[in-house]
């Protein structure tokens, strides 16, 4: 099934991908721009994911650390 799916799913995003560059292609390589074109971009929607997970994580960490010195700030400071 995953094969399957993989296929229509390339051919679909290939011939999307080929009209909107106005490129003219038979099937076969539709689909192979397609099923490339899905592992391209989906090996670089996962490094952005990793990275701007980092960063997220960071900048949570960051407003903790902000939250945590202004209670001590607040409350326990004399």
């Amino acid at each position: 099934m995953p094969i399957i799916a993989l296929i229509i799913i390339g051919a679909a995003a290939g011939f999307l991908a080929t009209r909107l560059m106005r490129l003219e292609t038979d099937i076969i390589t539709t689909v192979v721009i397609g099923m490339a074109g899905a592992l391209i971009g989906g090996l670089v929607l996962r490094a952005l994911l990793a990275v701007m997970g980092f960063m997220a994580g960071f900048a949570g960490a960051v407003l903790g650390a902000l939250v945590l010195i202004w209670l001590w700030q607040r409350f326990l400071r004399k």
